[in-house]
């Protein structure tokens, strides 16, 4: 599955980054659509503003937690933005420690150049996709 046309405010904001990570980030905006298409449970993705950054959100199912887009302010390192009460962070920190750098329990950094490492972070996006399906199935246990 490809990604849905960007809807015209989640467009602005990606024109408002700089073009490095705005081109990072719209390869992640792609890998989010594509990780989601490959578990039915999500269902469809809303994607949205939120707090200014584009945001990608389980709404129909309420199976993951909100993943965000956006920067690091000192930093020229795109951000993947996630619920800093969740666990989320510190479990891709604990499974991918050499893959990517972290900012505390809220954000995975990339680079803006050279290949994304799509495996890795697939894996990550699919966590927090599904972060509420598998917490309901430990409380159910």
């Amino acid at each position: 599955m490809t990604a849905p046309p960007l809807p015209r405010e989640v467009g602005r904001a990606f024109d408002a980054f700089p073009a490095p990570i705005s081109r990072r980030l719209l390869q992640v905006r792609a890998l989010i659509f594509a990780t989601a298409a490959a578990h039915e449970e999500v269902g469809r993705l809303t994607e949205a503003l939120k707090w200014g950054e584009p945001a990608y959100l389980t709404e129909e199912t309420g199976s993951g937690s909100t993943i965000r887009l956006g920067r690091v302010k000192d930093s020229e390192l795109a951000a993947i933005l996630f619920n800093c009460r969740t666990t989320l962070v510190d479990t891709f920190r604990e499974r991918f420690a050499e893959h990517f750098e972290y900012r505390q329990t809220r954000a995975l950094l990339l680079p803006v150049s050279g290949a994304l490492p799509k495996q890795p972070l697939s894996i990550c996006l699919s966590l927090a996709l599904t972060y509420h399906l598998d917490r309901r199935g430990r409380k159910a246990r």
